[in-house]
């Protein structure tokens, strides 16, 4: 990283000093060595929710299990085991990567779309500080959906860390939909307006909710019934 990237780390003083659920926005696929790369040289290692089927091949889920990363079952099944693994990487200090959009924004600007509840309902459960984190020039290196890195000329990524989010007014409330997403709302917040300030620019008023333009919510946004082409101005995916 420190060989593709030119990089300035803003607001490193704001991490907390315990555990804590970091919240980035997600832009390219690069985005989680960005912001790993800022945690770990800060000293905080980051642990990643990772599906499940990684942690069964021998070396890799030793690897996997060895570094306390999280097994994450779509299917529910293994909610319980990783809670239990997530509460221990937070009571030992450690830094949790969760992208709230869960995939890469559908938004053609690139501005974080909606989120997602399960950062949210983790810091809700745990009581662990959310830390909104906006980083902006590594989709430059490495456009959304691109085959390549365009390494010249030399890219520059900044990663602004912001304030934990105040998640205090939810903490009596019954974990529900309403309360889940209104938290997630203001983790989004948190983030967008890191990221409009690293870009001087302002927001667009309403976020960009993918099934309003019928998007996938999972991978690669790619035109429904179509191959190759996207939502994102014909680029390939």
């Amino acid at each position: 990283m420190n060989a593709l990237l030119g990089k300035k780390w803003l607001g490193a003083e704001r991490l907390p000093e315990g555990g804590f659920i970091a919240c980035p926005n997600h832009c390219t696929e690069i985005d989680p060595l960005v912001v790993g790369h800022m945690l770990y040289n800060l000293g905080r290692p980051p642990h990643f929710l990772a599906k499940a089927g990684l942690f069964k091949p021998p070396v890799l889920g030793q690897i996997m299990r060895g570094t306390k990363q999280i097994p994450v079952d779509r299917s529910g099944a293994g909610a319980g085991q990783s809670l239990e693994i997530a509460r221990e990487v937070l009571d030992e200090g450690g830094a949790i990567l969760i992208y709230p959009e869960g995939t890469l924004t559908r938004d053609p600007g690139l501005w974080p779309m909606r989120g997602h509840t399960g950062a949210a309902r983790l810091a809700l459960k745990t009581g662990a500080p959310v830390v909104p984190i906006a980083h902006w020039g590594a989709q430059e290196l490495f456009p959304r959906y691109a085959k390549r890195l365009h390494l010249w000329p030399r890219k520059r990524v900044r990663v602004l860390i912001g304030e934990p989010v105040d998640l205090s007014e939810f903490a009596d409330r019954p974990l529900d939909k309403t309360t889940l997403v209104a938290a997630t709302e203001k983790i989004m917040s948190a983030i967008t307006e890191l990221l409009a300030e690293l870009r001087g620019e302002e927001a667009p008023a309403e976020r960009w909710d993918p099934s309003a333009h019928q998007q996938t919510t999972h991978g690669r946004d790619v035109e429904r019934g179509s191959k190759g082409t996207t939502h994102d101005g014909g680029i390939p995916a």
